[in-house]
């Protein structure tokens, strides 16, 4: 296929000035003056044979043809950019983006990422977090590591452990508790799923649990064991997630109570075929789960 001329500094102006809607903002970040902008676009314009903006008072407007023209040259200069971000080095690196639960991912996967990353030195992971709630085809995630019963429309979904919630606070406050009905005298932190107590207190035997059962309700289980580690109230939360602060004193679980409400999962979209960088980090994730907890994850 033979490709005709391609006007690269006048596409590259033309996309930077229609997301910034500005010949202005466009200039500053391209590092060239707002006169050179303009011209590219104008020059861009003429060979189309249409135009691209309307030229307001006050910034820009994009026309029907400019929108159309936009998501194939952002989609065209992502696409280079990344691919020569991956080439950097003389090397071809594989890019692997990873969404997880912010506790998960504190609380378990950075203790043991950097085994990862000497065994694939070639695979650059992008972690980041969420609170359980993600669209993984809009945030271009490959993975999603979230909590739940495994059952997400659209997804695969391969189970890792369960992470069964028990009540934990700090030592001073575990004093004051001989029986889970002692927790009435104090303030039950809890994440946004509702009845997380009331579950635990049926695990407790408890029939009639307290009747001050909620304290504050983050979204965070991170958030939410800050506040129990300073001592604002009891926090239901799995231990698997905090053992670092349960194995230096500053958080105790008072009770061998557990409420199994999900486990953790690994997904990723069934319309999205995996990877060798996926079937990687699947492959030694599962490998980690095994080594830590064996049959009992």
């Amino acid at each position: 296929m033979t490709r005709p001329y391609l006007p690269l500094n006048a596409l590259r102006a033309f996309e930077a000035s229609a997301r910034h809607l500005s010949f202005t903002r466009a200039a500053d970040e391209l590092n060239v003056t707002q006169a050179a902008v303009s011209h590219q676009v104008k020059l861009l314009e003429e060979r189309l044979g249409t135009a691209l903006f309307k030229r307001l008072p006050r910034g820009l407007m994009i026309t029907a043809e400019g929108e159309a023209l936009l998501p194939v040259m952002r989609d065209a200069f992502d696409r280079m950019a990344n691919m020569l971000e991956r080439l950097e080095g003389g090397r071809v690196r594989d890019i692997l983006s990873v969404g997880a639960v912010g506790t998960f991912a504190v609380g378990w996967l950075l203790p043991r990422l950097a085994r990862f990353q000497a065994s694939h030195p070639l695979i650059e992971v992008r972690l980041s977090t969420h609170n359980n709630r993600v669209d993984m085809a809009i945030e271009g995630l490959d993975y999603a590591i979230r909590f739940g019963d495994g059952a997400w429309h659209g997804l695969e979904a391969q189970r890792l452990f369960d992470a069964p919630l028990s009540a934990l606070c700090t030592p001073r406050l575990a004093e004051t508790l001989r029986t889970p009905v002692d927790l009435a005298r104090h303030a039950l932190l809890r994440s946004y799923r509702e009845n997380e107590w009331t579950h635990w207190f049926a695990a407790a035997g408890v029939s009639r649990p307290p009747a001050r059962t909620h304290g504050v309700t983050f979204d965070s289980s991170l958030a939410m064991m800050e506040a129990a580690a300073q001592g604002a109230g009891v926090a239901l939360a799995p231990p698997r997630m905090f053992a670092r602060q349960m194995s230096n004193g500053e958080i105790v679980q008072p009770f061998d109570i557990h409420a199994a409400l999900g486990s953790y999962w690994i997904t990723r979209l069934k319309s999205r075929s995996p990877s060798p960088a996926m079937d990687a980090f699947q492959t030694w994730l599962l490998d980690e789960v095994y080594h830590a907890y064996g049959d009992d994850a």
